[in-house]
């Protein structure tokens, strides 16, 4: 099967990777309402074709945060993405840098930051409040040192989300044993997948948090200490704690609210993402889509707003673009890729959304991104 789109990648992916790993990825939380939503939501999103407006000239860049994106489109950070594929989230950020748009290495990566930047091109770095201030203090020291250009704060996970495919997957759940048992199956029913991780992809561990956790040895005692650590305590005031150990631009990720929106303003966040975690924390929820356009409409002025959450072609970018978001980061999108084939296939997703996205540009009258507009959006 060759890919033409991103949902052939999560097929591919599907078939590739063990079950509880797939699972994973492709899961939210509970029902998976809001999950669903997240896509549904900008499907019923009508474009407004236009016509004969001369659209040789075609500029998708986008100036963020001291950056200029290629395109308006980052990889949004994906834990244990070293499990779809060998050094995995060296290989995203590779093809990310080869696309000219960023990557933002998750706190739960299988690869370091340091590991990370050695590739030649420096991720920012999404970081969790931890209860474990001091050890919080240590990841924000060595991403400054390796160079990391955006902080990504994530406010919405003061605890895990119920995912229940990860339970019935036997990712979660059971005793250690069991998860044992239950990954050697799908190991051996997945060979092309266990040639590349064991041969090719260890250490499984949790590089950033690895000095954490020194007993550790897989990665589910990893999330273990993740979990343990979230702090339901923080407020908006933690973030002058971690202004006072983080000098360059912090993104607030995981706002659906004006009201919170207006908060991070006021705590001097210097761009937020529209976000409600893939539909991976509390279901039921709004979409993204549907939260972009208030928020963007109150804070658009004083910050960057950034969205993610449901975006599955060019042509759901372009709807972002129109209700206000500089520029759309996708998740599954990129871990499904990188399961499906390392590499060679994110960059080819990456192509996919850039050749999908010229389309819906010129197809709408649209011919710099940066002027991207409601006026994009049919009223039906």
């Amino acid at each position: 099967m060759r890919a033409a789109s991103v949902s052939d990648f999560r097929e591919l992916a599907r078939r590739r990777l063990p079950n509880i790993f797939f699972e994973y990825i492709d899961g939210g939380s509970y029902a998976e309402v809001t999950l669903r939503r997240n896509v549904e939501d900008i499907e019923a999103l009508a474009l407004r074709q236009r016509v004969m407006r001369d659209m040789r000239e075609l500029d998708m860049s986008v100036q963020t945060l001291g950056q200029t994106l290629k395109m308006p489109v980052g990889l949004a950070p994906v834990g244990m993405a070293g499990m779809y594929g060998h050094r995995g989230e060296c290989q995203a950020m590779r093809a990310a840098s080869a696309a000219g748009v960023p990557m933002c290495l998750s706190t739960v990566s299988v690869c370091s930051i340091e590991e990370v930047a050695a590739t030649g091109t420096v991720p920012w770095f999404q970081l969790y409040m931890l209860k474990d201030r001091g050890y919080m203090k240590v990841l924000l020291q060595r991403a400054k040192a390796a160079g990391c250009p955006v902080l990504v704060f994530t406010v919405d996970l003061p605890l895990p989300g119920s995912r229940y495919r990860d339970v019935r997957s036997g990712f979660t759940g059971g005793t250690p044993l069991q998860q044992v048992l239950t990954q050697a199956k799908d190991g051996i029913l997945h060979p092309a997948w266990t040639w590349d991780l064991f041969v090719h992809g260890r250490p499984h561990t949790l590089g950033s948090v690895q000095d954490a956790v020194k007993e550790g040895r897989r990665v589910t005692d990893f999330l273990a200490w993740i979990a343990k650590n979230f702090d339901r305590s923080v407020t908006w005031a933690d973030i002058d704690w971690v202004r006072e150990n983080w000098d360059g631009p912090i993104v607030i990720k995981g706002v659906l609210d004006v009201a919170d929106a207006k908060a991070a303003v006021k705590a001097g966040a210097d761009g937020l993402v529209v976000s409600n975690h893939g539909g991976r924390q509390l279901d039921g929820v709004r979409s993204s889509i549907s939260a972009l356009g208030p928020i963007a409409e109150a804070v658009g002025g004083d910050l960057e707003v950034y969205m993610d959450g449901g975006v599955r072609s060019g042509l759901d970018v372009l709807k972002a673009l129109a209700l206000g978001a500089k520029a759309c980061f996708v998740g599954r999108a990129w871990a499904w890729a990188l399961g499906a084939g390392g590499q060679p296939a994110v960059a080819k997703m990456l192509d996919i959304l850039r050749a999908e996205l010229a389309v819906a540009m010129i197809l709408t009258g649209c011919n710099n991104a940066r002027d991207a507009g409601r006026e994009l959006i049919d009223r039906v």
